[in-house]
């Protein structure tokens, strides 16, 4: 399901002086891969849920550890030895059920198949620690 526009929901962000109906409306129809479900991108893709972005992709191999919870908000103790991205979708699912969420249980490796998935959305997050992933993924 794509992101809907709830003014009610989104009264705070619309009512923001140069933002407004039109600004909720573009975040409910754009689309954003958070690359990497740990710290920084446990916290990203809760507030783009939270916020109405319409379609989340997210994208990460590892599994929810204990040592991780600290700083991996979306991630709650239940989770621990489940997939990240399955985690996160629950998560996310339980915060706005209006957003579109896709997963992708794998690391991003350089190839054809990630760009094939990088080019379906508007923006990407490398919330990653890797290099080979940012240089990869470079202009």
């Amino acid at each position: 399901m794509q992101g809907t526009l709830d003014e009610e929901r989104y009264a705070r962000q619309i009512a923001l002086p140069g933002f407004g109906i039109e600004g909720q409306r573009r975040l409910a129809a754009g689309s954003v891969l958070v690359v990497g479900l740990g710290g920084l991108g446990s916290s990203a893709s809760l507030h783009l849920c939270t916020a109405g972005v319409g379609r989340i992709g997210l994208m990460d191999g590892d599994i929810v550890e204990i040592p991780n919870l600290h700083r991996q908000i979306i991630h709650p103790e239940e989770s621990v030895g489940m997939k990240k991205v399955e985690s996160a979708l629950q998560e996310l699912r339980r915060h706005n059920a209006t957003v579109g969420l896709e997963t992708y249980p794998r690391m991003a490796a350089e190839g054809p198949e990630l760009d094939g998935t990088v080019a379906r959305y508007d923006v990407v997050l490398d919330c990653t620690d890797s290099l080979q992933f940012r240089t990869a993924t470079a202009p």
